[in-house]
């Protein structure tokens, strides 16, 4: 997944027994009757949070977990975001679901509607799970329907990132969780002044990112009942055309031209752009490439606050044969010390517990220095509209959102068109 996503969880705090759980019909390490007697049970893992550089944290995860569970073995079937959701689907059509696997918060109600994720409610009553120990957000992220359909694993928020050398140089003070558009739009000002080759935001023109700042501005994409869309009110042109005008107007941002092809984080790292709206999973890359001082802040907000909840779930297949295996399996990587651990050193995330030590470790990190900001966004969360088609009002919002970037459309023809649109094509 690029740099604008991740719908994250708040910080939560989940202890999963990993003992053994009631079977029938399966020994008790979760193997079908009629196994090879004595071969391990093996679970097979699909997942997209695994790809790219991540993926030996997912194998040290492994690894661990079957030194931990002998009669176990994981076999990983990792694909890239781009294609996961497209390969999943086949799949589970064909009959061919794997046992257990990853689902993204704004996939999760589709894929638990459709019937075929498994309820997990008797497997926690069985292994002696504890409710009270989740984060209410994080339970009922993962839940449909009053059932429980999976666990959180990690959780990511987005923050305001800023390069502290050029606030020096321009003479600004140093963002503040008070802070405003209207702040923010006064040092991006200044440090654009600095010189034609300087920048003083990037805060991608996506629906990604309207979702969240609509809210800062009071506004919202969906009625308050969810029953209806309300993409084009007077405060949703507003903060289109806010966020418009810092291209086309002030210019304190740049077009997709005067980027000339280099991404969000690229054009950070040159040391030239003020600040940057992304995730926290940015973290381990600027820490090593970044040779200038930058820290974070809570985003801005204007009529109120609103940040990321950026969650991936852990989830099973209603048709496993070895459901208490595979749940041994998701336990372990969303709640175990070791997982959480792996997770904290590589930086991949945040894992969904609240073990102090493990964030002990993560706050005591050397940069960003103000790691505090993450927890404290979480007081302002966040998430996307729901809709099981969400791949497709997706596509609606981004094609006018970026006519209205790319100077094609008015923000407010954008969005009539985008409400119609949404409208004829989107149940809810």
């Amino acid at each position: 997944m690029d740099s604008r996503v991740r719908l994250g969880a708040a910080l939560l705090a989940v202890m999963v027994s990993t003992g053994v759980f009631a079977s029938g019909g399966k020994d008790a390490s979760g193997k079908p009757e009629g196994a090879k007697a004595g071969a391990p049970a093996e679970i097979v893992f699909a997942n997209f949070e695994g790809s790219g550089e991540v993926s030996v944290h997912l194998d040290a995860m492994v690894k661990e977990f079957e030194r931990l569970n002998p009669d176990i073995r994981i076999k990983l079937e990792t694909v890239g975001y781009n294609e996961y959701f497209t390969q999943l689907q086949t799949r589970i059509a064909g009959g061919k679901a794997p046992d257990c696997f990853d689902l993204n918060y704004e996939n999760f109600v589709s894929y638990a509607r459709k019937g075929v994720l498994l309820d997990l409610g008797p497997l926690l009553k069985a292994g002696g799970f504890d409710r009270t120990t989740l984060d209410e957000r994080a339970l009922a992220a993962f839940s449909a329907d009053g059932l429980q359909y999976g666990l959180p694993a990690s959780f990511s928020t987005v923050l305001l990132f800023y390069n502290k050398d050029l606030f020096d140089k321009a003479g600004l003070a140093y963002p503040t969780s008070s802070w405003t558009w209207k702040e923010e739009q006064v040092a991006a000002e200044k440090i654009r002044a600095l010189g034609k080759d300087y920048w003083g935001l990037i805060h991608p023109v996506h629906f990604w990112e309207f979702y969240k700042t609509t809210r800062q501005n009071g506004g919202s994409l969906l009625s308050a009942d969810g029953k209806k869309f309300s993409v084009d009110t007077p405060q949703n042109v507003e903060t289109l055309g806010f966020m418009v005008d810092r291209i086309r107007k002030s210019n304190v941002m740049p077009s997709d031209a005067q980027m000339g092809g280099a991404g969000e984080w690229d054009m950070f790292k040159t040391g030239r752009l003020g600040m940057l709206v992304t995730g926290i999973w940015a973290f381990p890359e600027l820490t090593r490439d970044c040779a200038f001082k930058w820290d974070v802040e809570v985003e801005p907000g204007l009529k109120a606050k609103a940040t990321h909840f950026f969650a991936n779930g852990l989830v099973i297949s209603k048709d496993t044969k070895q459901p208490e295996a595979a749940m041994k399996w998701v336990s372990f990587m969303a709640a175990s010390r070791e997982a959480a651990k792996i997770r904290v050193d590589a930086g991949w995330e945040l894992p969904a517990v609240t073990y102090k030590d493990v964030l002990a470790d993560y706050m005591a990190k050397a940069a960003p220095a103000n790691r505090k900001a993450v927890f404290e966004s979480l007081k302002y969360i966040v998430t996307p509209p729901v809709v099981e088609q969400a791949a497709e009002m997706t596509d609606i919002l981004n094609r006018n959102l970026q006519a209205a970037r790319d100077g094609a459309k008015t923000p407010a023809k954008a969005l009539s068109d985008a409400q119609a649109e949404l409208e004829s094509k989107i149940k809810l």
